[in-house]
């Protein structure tokens, strides 16, 4: 597989309003550059068929050639060859679970060491909660603050990242929608409009703002 030296974070792939993948596409071309092939994998769905033909559409209008690693005949090869990599969003469990089966890479909440701060129920069962380690921070997408009008008596997003960091050293990034993360040349860039907020183990949370680099605060993508 070719190294995975950039690396492109987006918390949710459609935002109130807008369609799938409107509110980052040009974030995408620009990171895509020249590129014009990519390798999807659907794994975080079920309907494996349906979310490849969903995801081919959306970047054949953005002027790129998408195949889905599942219909490949030979997905080693398909990953030699491509130019980049696009992993769908949906249950974090059944994305890392068929991962580890079919032995590759790749992906948003499973970029980070493990899955341990996701939000999905875990309707499969991987062999670990181990994932891809292309960054060394936690990644918790679709991070909503506490709404302090809400009757909800149950556990805020925040509070089960605090959980987690009563266990776990990994520094978490809880990145609101209509935000991303771009991991290039030792930078953790945040981007979007809804900024993001940092979690460490023993410290206050940070508010982190679009357009800053964060790479102090998590690591970088090279372990920096």
């Amino acid at each position: 597989m070719k190294s995975a030296s950039r690396i492109l974070l987006i918390s949710n792939s459609t935002v109130y309003g807008r369609g799938y993948l409107d509110h980052v596409e040009q974030e995408i071309k620009a990171f895509l550059g020249e590129g014009k092939c990519i390798l999807f994998f659907p794994y975080a769905l079920y309907d494996r068929d349906g979310y490849a033909a969903k995801a081919k559409a959306r970047f054949a209008a953005m002027g790129y050639s998408l195949e889905s690693v599942h219909h490949a005949a030979d997905p080693q090869k398909a990953v030699e060859i491509t130019d980049a990599f696009f992993i769908g969003g949906g249950n974090t469990f059944r994305l890392l679970k068929a991962l580890q089966d079919i032995g590759s890479s790749a992906g948003s909440n499973v970029a980070g060491p493990t899955i341990k701060s996701t939000k999905d129920m875990p309707i499969v069962q991987p062999r670990s909660f181990d994932s891809l380690g292309l960054v060394p921070f936690q990644i918790s997408p679709h991070f909503q603050d506490p709404d302090p009008n809400s009757k909800h008596m149950g556990e805020t997003q925040e509070e089960r990242i605090l959980q987690f960091l009563e266990e776990n050293e990994t520094p978490v990034v809880g990145i609101r929608e209509g935000a991303w993360l771009i991991c290039e040349y030792g930078a953790v860039t945040l981007k979007g409009e809804a900024g993001a907020r940092i979690f460490r183990r023993g410290e206050i949370p940070v508010e982190a703002k679009p357009g800053e680099n964060i790479v102090d605060l998590v690591g970088g993508p090279n372990g920096n």
